[in-house]
């Protein structure tokens, strides 16, 4: 007879109702129904029966007798019926199982002999089918206090593997929960993962505390715990280790700590303590990734840097000791095979690095822009959007570098391309604000005149009607500049735009931030040189709009709102 018959027989006859009375404290045969009901419920469709039969309510007074094996087959039963079964579970949790069951591992936790350990493991098992994939009643376990006590587990038992083993199950389930980081990062879980990590050889053992440490890192505070226990020791060996096999569980093993590397530098003070001023051992163990010829870490080294260059005195320190090279030769080594990861993280990297203003013309004169520029044929949109955050970081204020990248048809033509890549919202805004930074940083003529040969004026006006009020504003500067400089060139596009509509509507609205309308106006009286341009002006009756803006709350609004108001007079 299968289980599955079996278990039917045991259905229909009317027995697991007589279970329920047999499962009293005194009796000497309760250890054994207990077994009996947690065979049974190892079968899927038995679980909700059990509960039906009301077995649960005796099940759990068991929980308090003072006889282990009595708890041991209990602890099975419960833990059975539990698994993946919603009906076992509230009946446990109506009965108050669980607290009953935390306050047992409590007070049996630092009792080492075989016999308890067994208990032990028994009952972390129960509470993971109790809890698993169920965030109301993991959170009712981590409210309980059940990770202190978990952790204090890990640290005593550390030599039974299947306790062990058991609570890293459990603290991979807890720690996907945002309310367990918390209660995590107070106890001393960092140091005994680490710990616990030093000793494992087995690949699967170590993926294991891996898949705790992964979730357990994206809180800054355990970050911060786990780079003082020494993980990241841990870490660059397995990467010297596995760096040259090519056996399936050393590759992953090498991607699993490469990206856990890349993640403890993500917190501003795990980041700090490992740059150690340039001069630390990891900051120069990750460094020689970026050369290797592996994949994975070249991909690992780019984002550590880019991790690393969230400041400016790391910036400044990485850009005069020769960072800029390594990454110019990663990117070299990428732009015929197109690995998208590599470009993007390197491309973040020199982005991040471009950010402080003594920086720019050391990059600039290395030959950044150039480097860069070899990726303007990808069609990537995370390549693309790096690529313009790069080239947009390095101009800022360098007007030389400005004007020659504004006279690069190739480019501003790539540019106005991308302004109209509707499914990328990321890269088109970045095309319009380098298109914008070009022609604030160059004040060129010539970057002007190419920019309305390739059609890029359009996007600059739309531009203007941005949500982004800093966006609006980089295009309405710009514009008094083509305005200023080149009205003849550019007069026909900004008509056919519809500028001097788009600027009547901004300064009309209410909700037009300050800055936009004092732009909005400056540029109104640009426009004035172009006579079609200065007879829509007078068309549309700005005067009304322009006076009421007099008494604007704002004081250099209300000035401009005077002068322009004197220019509409004085010329109409």
């Amino acid at each position: 007879m299968s289980d599955m018959e079996t278990s039917e027989k045991i259905q229909g006859s009317g027995i697991l109702q007589l279970f329920a009375s047999l499962l009293i404290p005194q009796s000497s045969c309760t250890a054994k129904v207990a077994n009996v009901i947690a065979e049974v419920a190892k079968n899927e469709f038995m679980r909700i029966p059990c509960v039906d039969a009301g077995l649960i309510s005796p099940l759990v007074q068991l929980l308090n007798s003072k006889d282990q094996e009595v708890l041991l087959q209990t602890g099975r039963a419960l833990g059975n019926i539990c698994y993946d079964s919603h009906e076992g579970r509230s009946a446990v949790d109506q009965a108050g199982g669980a607290q009953i069951v935390i306050d047992h591992l409590r007070s049996l936790c630092s009792i080492t002999d075989p016999a308890n350990e067994k208990l032990l493991t028994v009952f972390c098992g129960m509470l993971m089918n109790y809890s698993n994939e169920n965030d109301s009643l993991q959170a009712q376990l981590i409210n309980m206090g059940v990770i202190p006590t978990l952790v204090k587990l890990l640290g005593i038992h550390c030599q039974n593997a299947a306790l062990t083993e058991m609570c890293l199950v459990a603290f991979g389930n807890l720690a996907e929960l945002e309310s367990s980081k918390e209660q995590f990062a107070s106890t001393n879980i960092a140091e005994e993962l680490v710990k616990l990590f030093k000793k494992q050889i087995e690949h699967d053992k170590r993926e294991m505390i891996f898949e705790v440490l992964a979730p357990l890192a994206e809180n800054d505070a355990i970050k911060l715990q786990l780079v003082e226990a020494g993980l990241v020791e841990c870490l660059l060996e397995i990467v010297q280790q596995k760096v040259d096999s090519d056996k399936e569980d050393d590759i992953a093993e090498l991607k699993t700590a490469s990206d856990l590397m890349v993640l403890l530098l993500l917190g501003d003070e795990s980041m700090q303590k490992l740059f150690e001023g340039g001069k630390g051992n990891v900051f120069q163990r990750v460094l020689s990734w970026i050369p290797s010829n592996n994949h994975q870490l070249q991909l690992a080294g780019a984002l550590a840097i880019a991790n690393f260059a969230r400041n400016d005195g790391n910036c400044i320190h990485m850009v005069d000791n020769g960072i800029v090279e390594k990454l110019m030769d990663l990117l070299d080594r990428h732009v015929e095979d197109g690995n998208v990861t590599v470009q993007h993280a390197a491309l973040s990297a020199l982005r991040n690095l471009a950010i402080p203003v003594v920086n720019k013309a050391k990059m600039l004169s290395a030959g950044v822009t150039e480097a860069v520029l070899k990726f303007l044929k990808s069609e990537m949109p995370p390549v693309q959007f790096k690529l313009l955050g790069t080239l947009r970081m390095l101009i800022d204020a360098q007007a030389e570098a400005a004007e020659q990248l504004g006279k690069n048809v190739k480019l501003v033509e790539r540019l106005v391309e991308w302004c109209e890549a509707k499914d990328h919202a990321g890269v088109m805004g970045e095309s319009n604000r380098l298109l914008s930074a070009l022609i604030r940083h160059s004040k060129s003529k010539d970057v002007i005149k190419t920019i309305v040969q390739s059609g890029g004026i359009k996007h600059l006006v739309t531009m203007a009607t941005s949500e982004h009020v800093i966006m609006q504003n980089e295009a309405l500067v710009a514009l008094a500049l083509i305005a200023a400089l080149e009205l003849g060139t550019a007069e026909k596009d900004l008509e056919n735009a519809k500028l001097v509509q788009i600027l009547h509507r901004l300064l009309a609205d209410e909700r037009s931030a300050p800055e936009i309308k004092y732009n909005s106006m400056v540029l109104i009286c640009a426009l004035m040189g172009s006579e079609s341009l200065y007879k829509e002006v007078q068309d549309l009756a700005f005067l009304d709009v322009v006076s009421k803006l007099r008494s604007h709350e704002n004081k250099s609004v209300a000035q401009q709102a005077s002068l322009t108001e004197q220019r509409l007079t004085v010329d109409s």
